[in-house]
C-alpha cells in the first residue's frame, strides 16, 4: 500500500485536532462578552485574557471564561490571536483605535458584536493590517445564564472583509450558531428588523399590560391571559408566515369593532391611539395582501383609522 497520501492525511488530522487552538482576548466583559467567552471556551477555544474598565465586571466574568486580566486594551494583544471587542457600541471604535497602535495588530483577527455597527468601527485595525469582522447573534437575553442557553442554535449576522469571512463563519459554527452574511450598508436595516422583532414586541406587551391595568387586571394576570395569544400567533407565523397569520377585526373588515377600539382608546388611553392607528394601517395592507380585504374595504378601513391621527 502506498504511503503517498499519508502526509496529507496527517496534516488534515493535525488541523482537525488543533482547529480550536486560537486564543481569544475579550475587551468588554459585560453580559454578551462573558456569555460568548464561556461558549467559546466550551467549544474548545482558549480565553487568554480579559480587559474591562470595571473590576466588578471582570470579577463576574472570570468564573465563566478563565483567562488573565489585562491592565489595558493594548496588553491583550500579547496573549491572543483573536481580539473580541464586546464593549458598548459607542466605545468599540475607541477600543479598536487603542489596540491598533500596537505593531502586533497586523497579525490579529479583530471582531466586534454590534448589531448596527459596521466594519468602519474596526477601520484602524484593518488599516494596520488586521483581519476584521462583526458577528451578531439574533437573540434576546437579560442575563448571562440566559444568553448561554439562548445563543446556541441562533442565527448570527456576519459582516467581514474577504480574508476574515471564512474564519468568522467557523467561529459562529463552533458557537453552534447559523451564519448569515450581511453587507456593511445593510447592517442598520438588519438591526432595525431585530429591534422590531424583539424590542418593539416587548413594547407592545407593555401596552397590553397598561390597557389591562386600566380595566383592573394586574400585570401578572395580563401576562398569563394574553401570552398564550402571543405564543399562538408566533406558532402561526412559524408555520405559515406573517401574511397568512393575520387575524382579527381589521383582517375581517369589521369596521364596527375597530371604531369601538378607537373611541375607547381616545377616551381612556389617548397615548396609545396613534400606535393603534399606525399598526392598523399596516395591518390593513397585510389583509389586502392576504385577500380578506379588497381595495375598497382597505380604503374605508384606512379612512376610519385616519381619524385617530387627528
Amino acid at each position: 500500500m502506498s504511503n503517498k497520501g499519508l502526509p496529507c492525511v496527517e496534516g488534515l488530522l493535525f488541523f482537525m485536532k488543533n482547529r480550536h487552538a486560537h486564543k481569544f482576548a475579550i475587551i468588554g466583559t459585560g453580559m454578551v462578552g462573558t456569555a460568548i467567552g464561556y461558549l467559546l471556551k466550551k467549544s474548545g477555544y482558549t480565553i487568554a485574557s480579559l480587559y474591562d474598565q470595571s473590576p466588578a465586571a471582570l470579577k463576574r466574568a472570570l468564573p465563566y471564561t478563565g483567562g488573565k486580566i489585562a491592565l489595558s486594551p493594548r496588553e491583550v494583544l500579547r496573549h491572543a490571536d483573536y481580539i473580541l471587542i464586546t464593549t458598548p457600541d459607542d466605545t468599540i471604535a475607541s477600543a479598536c483605535s487603542e489596540i491598533a497602535l500596537e505593531p502586533e495588530i497586523k497579525k490579529k483577527f479583530v471582531l466586534h458584536m454590534s448589531g448596527a455597527g459596521g466594519l468602519d468601527l474596526l477601520e484602524p485595525a484593518r488599516q494596520a493590517g488586521a483581519s476584521v469582522a462583526s458577528i451578531h447573534p439574533l437573540q434576546s437575553f437579560s442575563s448571562i445564564e440566559q444568553a448561554i442557553r439562548n445563543i446556541p442554535g441562533s442565527y448570527f449576522g456576519i459582516t467581514a472583509d474577504k480574508k476574515a469571512l471564512s474564519r468568522a463563519r467557523k467561529i459562529v459554527r463552533n458557537l453552534k450558531g447559523i451564519p448569515i452574511v450581511i453587507s456593511p450598508d445593510q447592517k442598520p436595516l438588519y438591526h432595525a428588523a431585530a429591534c422590531f422583532a424583539s424590542n418593539y414586541l416587548v413594547t407592545l406587551m407593555n401596552i397590553v399590560e397598561s390597557i389591562s391595568k386600566s380595566i383592573g387586571i394586574s400585570d401578572k394576570d395580563a401576562r398569563q391571559a394574553y401570552l398564550p395569544l402571543v405564543y399562538g400567533s408566533l406558532k402561526n407565523i412559524e408555520k405559515s408566515g406573517s401574511i397568512l397569520s393575520l387575524t382579527g377585526p381589521i383582517a375581517r373588515g369589521d369596521a364596527g369593532t375597530v371604531r369601538k377600539h378607537i373611541q375607547s382608546l381616545h377616551q381612556s388611553l389617548p397615548e396609545y391611539a396613534s400606535v393603534y392607528s399606525e399598526l392598523g394601517f399596516l395591518a390593513a395592507k397585510i389583509a389586502q395582501q392576504k385577500g380578506t380585504l379588497n381595495a375598497g374595504q382597505t380604503k374605508k378601513m384606512k379612512a376610519l383609522l385616519k381619524g385617530v391621527k387627528s
